[in-house]
Formats: structure tokens, sequence, C-alpha cells
């Protein structure tokens, strides 16, 4: 049986990673790219547990063997079918029983498949030592109130070749209380770890890096404090925006995609509650509740911009110790090249092409 550790295989080229964990543990955390064909259900494992509990491992055996048994044919054409000329990895989550019989049954059929050491456990204490040694020592943090479009910068400044790293992107939501509109209910610390440490991965090489000012919780994931510190102590570019542009944009983002669908105004009605729970005004929570009444949300947004998010953003920015540059724009596309340029000022180019470190 071929066997392959977490670093080998970090190594590899556009390796296929099957996991056959269960689909509720796949959800938890899992290697980027990873394909799920799950070798037991959520209930079968379930099952399982129970009898391996109450009547020991022989009995858990029969009963895993007697769930897989009608399943393989069915099994090995689903990995079969995703075969290409990437190196084809199976693993569960600690390596044991399921990777083992699997990589075996792919052997029987013909299929040669390595079978990753350690599982998924392995993979992610591995991600969680290298992550503090791979994060660069400098960094330029970009600023700006909610609407300046600072995420839309970032993702046109990594086409470009700067070296990038989109927590919110990492963390699936914006870091706001609105911010898992059509994202899904965000990312949890299990694949905000795996986002990172690929998002490091890939601009290795860089002394330097990117990314916007977030506060060190995200929606569901809470960044490394050593990603913190270096945040803390960067070159801060500020980007003002007027208020009506920062309006249209984030009608464009939170509202114009998603407003007919059904989950949407109950959304923002949930949002809605949170922030009215931190508005002392009286005057401005009543209008608060009537743009929601009439699904008025752009008279909304504006409200929340001027009462809520700005008051609320110049109390945070006072944790960054660096030099701050002011960037004047109307549109994300134009604080990009004004920054690209600020950056070639001062001798920081874009990230030239390097191998990644594994």
């Amino acid at each position: 049986m071929k066997e392959i550790t977490v670093e080998e295989l970090l190594t590899l080229k556009d390796p296929v990673i099957i996991d056959i964990r269960s689909p509720i543990e796949f959800a938890d955390g899992a290697i980027p790219d990873a394909i799920n064909i799950p070798l037991f259900t959520d209930e079968e494992r379930q099952v399982i547990g129970t009898i391996y509990k109450h009547e020991g491992q022989a009995a858990a055996k029969w009963q895993a063997m007697e769930f897989v048994s009608p399943k393989i044919p069915d099994l090995l054409n689903k990995i079969k079918s995703y075969q290409t000329d990437g190196e084809l990895v199976i693993h569960c989550w600690r390596g044991g029983m399921r990777s083992k019989a699997v990589v075996t049954f792919l052997e029987f059929a013909g299929i040669y498949a390595w079978r990753l050491l350690g599982g998924y456990k392995a993979y992610r204490h591995h991600i969680l030592e290298q992550i503090p040694t791979m994060i660069p020592e400098k960094t330029v943090v970009l600023h700006g109130m909610t609407g300046v479009g600072k995420t839309e910068v970032l993702k046109i400044l990594k086409k470009k070749g700067y070296p990038v790293l989109d927590l919110e992107e990492m963390a699936g939501h914006r870091g706001s209380i609105f911010g898992t509109i059509g994202l899904g209910e965000g990312h949890n610390q299990k694949t905000f770890d795996s986002l990172l440490f690929k998002g490091l991965n890939e601009i290795y090489g860089s002394n330097y890096f990117l990314v916007e000012a977030e506060s060190k919780r995200i929606g569901k994931a809470v960044q490394p404090e050593k990603l913190m510190d270096v945040k803390f102590k960067g070159l801060n570019i500020y980007i003002h925006s007027p208020l009506e542009q920062r309006v249209k944009l984030l009608v464009s983002e939170y509202v114009l995609p998603y407003e007919q669908e059904p989950w949407y105004d109950e959304k923002i009605s949930l949002g809605i509650e949170k922030v009215l729970k931190r508005v002392k005004d009286i005057e401005i929570r009543k209008r608060l509740i009537e743009t929601l009444q009439e699904k008025n949300y752009r008279d909304m947004i504006m409200i929340l911009l001027e009462h809520y998010y700005d008051p609320r953003y110049d109390h945070a920015r006072q944790d960054y110790i660096g030099e701050f540059i002011d960037i004047f724009t109307e549109n994300p596309m134009d604080a990009a090249e004004q920054i690209g340029i600020k950056l070639k000022e001062l001798s920081i180019p874009p990230l030239l092409k390097t191998n990644n470190r594994l």
C-alpha cells in the first residue's frame, strides 16, 4: 500500500484528494479542493460508533462491513471518475481503517492511490504549526469607512500580481452584522485556517502582503496573534470615498443581487434587530424601523453608515501604530491604481513569480 505524509502531499502538483469521511465531518473542516466521497453516511457512522461503544470493536467492524459491501462498486466508480494526471490521494480522519479499506479496494480494481498518513488530523496539526512561520514580517493594511470597496481593491491588486490575503473571503464573511448575506453561514475556524495556509503558501517569497484592516474576529473565525501583530505595525493606506458612492457600492453588493431571494428580507430584519440593540438615539431607531418596513434598503444603508458604522470605525483605527497614507477616490479601480503608484514610490513591488513554499 502506497503511503504519503502531509508534507509530501503538499509538494504534489495538482493532486486529486478524496476525503472519504462522512458529510458532517467534511463540512466541519477539509483540505482545500478535496472531494468528499463518503464511505459512510452520517447516520451509518453514528450507528457504528454506538455499536463500538456498547458492543466492542469486532461488532462495530462487522456492522461497517455490512454497510460498505453493497456500496463498493459505486464508490470505486465515483473515485475513478475524478482520476486525472495528478496523483490520487485518499484520506479519512486519522488515516485509519476507512482509508486503508478504500485504498485496498482500489488496488483490487487496478487503481493505485496514496493513503494519507495521519489523515485530516495530521494535515490540521501541520498547518497550525506552519502558519505562524509563513506570515511575512511586513504588511500594507487597507483602511476606510464601510463601503469604500476595500475588498474589491484587494481583488484588483491580486489580479495585478500583488501579494494579497483576502481574509473576508477566507472567513466567508464580510466582517459586519450583515456580513454573510449571499455567502451562506460563513466558514468555521478549521476552514479559515486551511484557506489562510493556502493563501500564505501562494504568496511565499514575498517579504510583505496586502490585507484589509479587519478586527481579530471575522464572523466565526479568529485571526492568529502573529498576523494581528504584523498588521498593527504595518504601513497603512486609508481610502476615502464620498458617502453617496459608498451607498451605491453597498447597494450593488448587498441589495441588488439578493433582494428577490425568499430569505433576504428576514436576513435583513435579523441584522437590524442586532443594530437596534446598540443604537440609543430614538429618532435613528425609528428611521431604521421605517426603512425596514418599507424595504427602503438604500436609505437604510445611508442611515447605518452615518449613524452606526462610521462613528465606530475611527476607534478601531487607533490600534494601528504605523504610518498612514490617504487615498481619495470614487471607485475601487482608481483606488487600486493610486495604491499601486504609492507602493512603487515606496519601492514596494508586486510579487514576482516564485515557487510555493511547499
